[in-house]
């Protein structure tokens, strides 16, 4: 355990050009005492960390010292070599510089780690599009993801959901592949305000028609989390498509499959809130759909699973499903 601390106290110090006794503490999890101690045993080892007195010092490596990653386990080098997305770095052009990092690392190994690569590459694959969707990168891909790593304003033309186009100047803070569609979180600028503009929005980058990356950076909001905000913008899009409700009687089995047929976190709220089941085990749930017509596609799938209550208009077409089934197979006839 002290190990893995003090090799992590070590790669900390090579991150930063000096952090005080309390942010190591902090990031370590342990007490500005422990912090001492560990530089102590650092440097008796040989490992040239300074201390820096006083109410402004802190700790720092001496000298450009660079640590070999010596102490990474089997376990730990195949997980690094899964955290990249070959095709995701290929569609931004970052293909040939991911690979020039995984060589380095490779070097850097123990030689009995030296398979760890290949292990890991032959094992897991992520391909993030749906099936039968294309493949194919949006052309000004590379152009945005450019200003994405550089923090640099782009000048670009969006085409809306009407067709018509409009040209923003936007900080891009972020790129998000969902599905197979690439997404821009990005704040459009309006001259003037000091914070450069409103709350960050999303873009889809195939509906781009040009790009021009500017030449300076911007400043970018240090306390905006990517991977949060777009957690809460997929949650907030999906439920807002969600404006029609069903009510449904659902057998055990229907229950069962509802959240794999349907907007799973609807499907299970509903399923939460439903009464207690009547004398069949039946449930009665009201469900959020996007519309009568995808909850028509949705909820046949369960078949017999399911009885539609209301709305009428909706329960008249399950009823004349059935019909037409029944006398397609001669039932009732």
């Amino acid at each position: 355990m002290r190990a893995a601390r003090l090799i992590k106290l070590v790669l900390l110090l090579q991150s930063r050009a000096s952090m005080t006794g309390a942010e190591l503490a902090a990031r370590l999890e342990v007490s500005e005492r422990t912090v001492a101690r560990d530089v102590l045993a650092l440097s008796e080892a040989g490992i040239p960390v300074y201390a820096d007195r006083g109410r402004t010092g802190g700790y720092r490596l001496v000298g450009g010292y660079r640590t070999r990653l010596t102490g990474l386990g089997r376990t730990e080098a195949e997980a690094l070599f899964l955290s990249g997305v070959p095709s995701a770095l290929r569609e931004m052009g970052l293909a040939d510089a991911a690979s020039a990092a995984r060589l380095k690392v490779s070097a850097a190994l123990l030689p009995e780690l030296g398979d760890a690569p290949a292990t890991a590459a032959q094992r897991f694959h992520l391909d993030a599009p749906g099936w039968w969707q294309p493949a194919d990168p949006p052309p000004l891909l590379p152009a945005v993801a450019e200003a994405v790593w550089d923090d640099r304003r782009l000048t670009a033309r969006y085409r809306r959901r009407d067709d018509a186009e409009v040209e923003r100047e936007l900080e891009p803070y972020g790129l998000v592949l969902k599905a197979g569609v690439w997404y821009l979180i990005a704040r459009a600028v309006e001259p003037g305000r000091a914070d450069g503009g409103p709350t960050p929005r999303v873009y889809r980058v195939d509906r781009f028609t040009a790009v021009t990356v500017g030449p300076t950076p911007f400043r970018r909001d240090e306390t905006f989390d990517l991977p949060a905000f777009w957690d809460e913008h997929a949650e907030r899009f999906a439920r807002s498509l969600l404006k029609e409700r069903v009510v449904l009687r659902l057998t055990p089995e229907g229950a069962r499959r509802l959240p794999y047929l349907t907007e799973r976190r609807a499907a299970r709220d509903a399923l939460a809130e439903a009464a207690p089941a009547d004398a069949a085990g039946r449930i009665t749930v009201t469900l959020p759909v996007e519309s009568l017509d995808v909850a028509r596609e949705q909820l046949l799938a369960l078949g017999p699973e399911a009885e539609v209550l209301e709305p009428a208009e909706l329960r008249e077409r399950f009823a004349e499903a059935a019909r037409r089934s029944a006398a397609l197979y001669g039932v009732g006839g």
